[in-house]
């Protein structure tokens, strides 16, 4: 099924963000775009299947979750996250990113705290603020080259900023890294004695290398479900986000009462008919494309890391457990943080994420989208390594 992957596909007549946003975004028209995170690669035969037969139907109403929804989502959680859920226990939401801002209305008071790490993915603090809540952030700290919690400043973060509320991202956004069962139970320990909810992020726990495994905190104690909130969505893994569903996994009646509430009052909970589809297609029908997706990306992730470990053994970089992003340290360029994306595309014209978006301490570090076809990953390394070279020399 590689072909599949290796396929290239003109996604310019698409209105694709990732393709037709170049030249508003980074000034350049025809820069390789590697940043955004969506895949180059085309849907599954079996998504695509169910969507045409949606669209035979002729008629596009108004529609609600059916069992088959519903059953697709529990049979995965519990086969890959050893997650029991009933269906009483899923909300849908339109993204995500909509469900963090949810939970941060119905969860905390403005002006209360939350905190989250730095550096992680960009909406974590833009969601906080945007609700008129404090965010505050705890370092995630270097370590045999993978991050890793500071859980003593988690702790006095929580003691001094009355924190109310940690968002996870389980994996990390952007660096790749697999939270340890002992690093999850830690963690959540130190939420459950400080009363602080727990909303783990898990848009990316589908996309696991075979050299890893993930857990979800539900998974691992009892009494962590009452005080745990995960968000999902196959999404990520199935390229499908522009459909637009998400779910929301709630074992706390309270919580989940609270929830629904925000949803009723924003309008949240109204999710797209062809996300419903799409969605139980992915879950139920497109696991062998999962499979030779993750074999693909696995061999994308290796061709990345031994480029650079060949052209440039000076930079250090984070090799991912877990997601499509590869995270690397540009301080060798000796350019400032504001001139870094400035800098790929006038040297190599390829469009990257700064790492300045995603927190103080990762202002020099850059991030690669991989999940492209395998000649497009050939010639987006090209263009990084003449930046490189022209920069150095």
């Amino acid at each position: 099924m590689s072909q599949i992957f290796d396929e290239v596909i003109d996604r310019t007549k698409t209105n694709s963000v990732k393709w037709n946003s170049r030249e508003e975004l980074f000034g350049s028209a025809t820069a390789l775009p590697m940043w955004v995170a969506d895949m180059d690669f085309r849907n599954s035969a079996q998504i695509r299947l169910a969507l045409h037969k949606l669209i035979d139907e002729e008629i596009l109403g108004y529609a609600s979750p059916s069992n088959a929804l519903l059953e697709s989502i529990i049979c995965w959680q519990k086969e890959r996250h050893q997650m029991t859920i009933n269906k009483k226990n899923l909300l849908f939401s339109p993204g995500v990113v909509g469900a963090l801002a949810v939970c941060v209305q119905a969860l905390t008071s403005p002006y209360e705290g939350v905190l989250i790490h730095d550096p992680v993915y960009t909406p974590f603090s833009s969601v906080v603020q945007s609700n008129n809540r404090r965010v505050y952030r705890t370092p995630l700290v270097i370590e045999n080259g993978q991050y890793r919690m500071d859980y003593d400043h988690i702790e006095k973060s929580f003691k001094e900023n009355s924190i109310k509320m940690f968002i996870l991202s389980n994996p990390h956004n952007p660096g790749g890294r697999i939270w340890s069962k002992e690093e999850l139970i830690l963690l959540t320990d130190l939420c459950v004695q400080h009363e602080v909810i727990l909303i783990s992020d898990e848009i990316h726990s589908d996309l696991v290398y075979t050299d890893s495994s993930i857990y979800s905190p539900v998974s691992l104690k009892e009494e962590y479900k009452k005080w745990v909130v995960t968000l999902h969505s196959a999404s990520k893994t199935f390229n499908l986000a522009g459909a637009k569903l998400a779910f929301y996994i709630v074992y706390n009646d309270k919580l989940k009462e609270k929830i629904e509430t925000v949803q009723h009052e924003t309008e949240q909970n109204s999710i797209s008919t062809f996300g419903m589809v799409a969605t139980e297609a992915a879950f139920s029908k497109s696991k062998e494309w999962h499979k030779e997706l993750m074999e693909y990306l696995e061999e994308n992730r290796n061709l990345v890391a031994d480029f650079f470990d060949k052209e440039f053994p000076e930079v250090f970089y984070m090799k991912p457990e877990s997601t499509y992003l590869f995270w690397f340290d540009a301080s060798s360029l000796h350019i400032e943080s504001d001139k870094l994306t400035e800098t790929f595309i006038q040297k190599g014209d390829i469009a990257l994420n700064a790492g300045a978006a995603y927190g103080e301490s990762s202002k020099q570090f850059m991030r690669l989208n991989f999940a492209c076809p395998r000649s497009v990953l050939e010639e987006g390394l090209q263009r990084i390594k003449t930046v490189f070279n022209s920069v150095k020399h």
